[in-house]
């Protein structure tokens, strides 16, 4: 039986550090010698995952923008991408701005990846995350509305106050052309709100996998809310110990914490492995 193994990042296999244990890396990548199928479905954009991910052989293509891209890191080559139109993503910018939240937006120009933002509008979530990312040759900040909307767009993120990112989650939750995820950030207090056209969802990006990649089963594990539609088509689910309650309900079974390699040990008993534990 072909099983295709896919694992969420921040929380689930990366360590609060935002990274791949040493542990784990080994422990993966000696499995996918052995011919394991592995990659990973998450939020982040190519540029992040990879240097989250410095070490880990990868040898599936890796679904990006939770299901806004799909994408083969050996041949730069695009299988599958959800895009904004130009009506919808004005609109949910004019939602984001008139309830006081300037967003990142995350897309591509000229065959790059581009992530814009409205210059002198960083928060303090905001500004953290840039200094996380401080280099990125991605990031590039608008002087103006015109600007911030001139490229191809997957994916809005929003962040902030609790309190703030729910009241507008509370407005575009309910249309039945977008996908928002409203989640506590997993490292701090603050709540991201994600949003993306309906048809990119990580559930969608692992069904079109499983079947582009002939696979009789898939087996995933998860940390919380945007991993939740991926549990609903996966034939087992995993959930991290440290994962919301109501996702482990969800779960085929719970594995280890994330800071304790949770997804590794489990992948190396799953297939026999000795990994010294």
């Amino acid at each position: 039986m072909k099983t295709l193994f896919v694992t969420d990042l921040d929380g689930t296999l990366l360590t609060k550090e935002e990274r791949v244990s040493r542990y784990s890396n080994e422990i993966i990548n000696r499995l996918i010698d052995d011919g394991m199928l592995f990659t990973y479905a998450t939020a982040r954009s190519a540029v992040s995952a990879e240097q989250a991910l410095s070490g880990l052989n990868v040898n599936a293509p890796v679904v990006l923008y939770n299901g806004g891209l799909i994408y083969k890191f050996a041949t730069k080559e695009v299988l599958r991408s959800v895009l904004f139109d130009d009506g919808l993503k004005s609109y949910v910018l004019s939602v984001l701005n008139d309830g006081g939240i300037h967003p990142f937006i995350f897309g591509a120009k000229d065959c790059s990846e581009r992530v814009a933002w409205n210059a002198g509008s960083e928060t303090e979530g905001m500004c953290r995350y840039l200094r996380r990312r401080q280099g990125d040759k991605r990031f590039s900040a608008a002087s103006g509305r015109e600007e911030l909307l001139d490229f191809h767009a997957f994916n809005f993120k929003c962040v902030g106050p609790k309190e703030q990112i729910e009241a507008v989650w509370n407005v575009l939750k309910y249309d039945s052309r977008l996908i928002c995820i409203f989640h506590q950030e997993t490292y701090h207090n603050d709540y991201w709100l994600e949003i993306s056209p309906r048809e990119a969802t990580k559930a969608n990006a692992v069904a079109f996998l499983k079947d582009y990649l002939h696979c009789d089963k898939a087996v995933c594990f998860g940390d919380t809310s945007n991993d939740s539609d991926m549990f609903d088509v996966c034939d087992e689910k995993y959930a991290v110990m440290n994962a919301d309650s109501w996702l482990k309900e969800k779960a085929t079974g719970v594995v280890g914490y994330c800071e304790e390699d949770g997804v590794a040990k489990w992948l190396a008993r799953y297939s026999g492995f000795c990994a010294g534990f």
